[in-house]
């Protein structure tokens, strides 16, 4: 059985209800007849009724299995704008901001996780992860102890004798652009936790870099190898080793010959990035050169799971998303 379809068989065994709020867009429609008629997850497609049945009838998608929640005509949405206005008032929010606000279905569909009446969110093929994360932190906040909100990617390698039989977690790839070396660490920590609650396999995390054990010294490797110290008095059972290039984290041969007596070295499974430059090009050149799948950018730190999607993500992108954050969503 693959990963992916393990993840799918986690998301049947205790279904959840997952909102998709861009619910014009050709890919997700698609992906929500998949994920009802599988049932993977129970769908709610949040935006104007009549237009969202035309797309789906222009598409030749049924939509019949999946649940429409029109912001304008639903029930809920007096209390969702009430609410909306108290939790940012402070902010300058007012009622009648509020009230638009709403009639925004990426806000509708935060309000409806903040609620309880949905256990999760995907959205950001056609937003940006900005506009698919700020309402996420004005709605639905972070997680109780969270220092900071990350992302990274799941990327599962066809006929890849590395990691955990081809499959990784990157971070960050999507959220964090610079971060110090404290942030990097709580990166570091977030990331393992996640590969190991979606994979039940012990994380093996590599601190990447141009540099392995301080063969070359500047402001750039100093980040890396002080975000490993850092992450390693923060989380002691965690195995982590940095500085590490590349090669050396996922090459045996290498890994003895340039960090020799490392558990990390050579079995990395975890990949961390020193900045958003690095993992953004990383992500996506294994996943167009090496034919991976790539599924997120996958929030870590939220109060529930709203994860992101890449623009250029296709129909089955979006339903592996989904299955993830069903997943999470299983184990808040």
């Amino acid at each position: 059985m693959s990963f992916i379809d393990s993840i799918f068989e986690r998301a049947k065994s205790d279904i959840k209800r997952i909102v998709l709020p861009e619910a014009t867009d050709e890919r997700v429609l698609t992906a929500a007849r998949k994920l009802a008629a599988e049932a993977i997850a129970e769908v709610v497609l949040v935006g104007n009724e009549a237009e969202v049945r035309a797309r789906a009838e222009e598409y030749g998608v049924d939509i019949s299995a999946c649940k429409l929640v029109d912001p304008a005509t639903d029930a809920r949405t007096p209390q969702y704008e009430e609410t909306f206005y108290e939790l940012r008032k402070k902010k300058g929010m007012t009622p009648e901001k509020a009230k638009a606000q709403m009639q925004d279905p990426v806000y509708f569909g935060c309000m409806m996780v903040k609620q309880g009446d949905a256990d999760g969110m995907v959205s950001g093929a056609i937003h940006s992860t900005a506009d698919t994360l700020r309402p996420a932190l004005q709605i639905v906040k972070t997680a109780p102890g969270t220092k900071l909100v990350s992302a990274f990617f799941l990327m599962v390698v066809p006929d890849c004798e590395y990691g955990e039989n081809g499959t990784f977690v990157f971070g960050d790839c999507g959220l964090n652009e610079n971060p110090d070396a404290d942030q990097l660490s709580e990166i570091a920590i977030s990331s393992a936790k996640s590969f190991e609650q979606l994979t039940g396999k012990s994380a093996k995390v590599a601190m990447l870099s141009y540099s392995t054990k301080g063969s070359a010294k500047s402001e750039l490797t100093d980040k890396v190898v002080e975000a490993t110290r850092i992450t390693m008095e923060k989380a002691p059972d965690l195995a982590v080793y940095g500085d590490l290039q590349l090669d050396a984290a996922l090459v045996d041969s290498v890994a003895k010959s340039k960090a020799p007596g490392s558990k990390v070295a050579g079995n990395a499974n975890v990949l961390i990035f020193p900045d958003l430059n690095a993992g953004n090009i990383g992500y996506k050149l294994v996943q167009r050169l090496a034919k991976a799948e790539a599924y997120g950018p996958v929030t870590q730190g939220i109060a529930a799971p709203v994860n992101d999607l890449s623009r250029g993500c296709n129909a089955e992108d979006i339903v592996g998303v989904a299955a993830i954050t069903a997943v999470q969503a299983q184990t808040k």
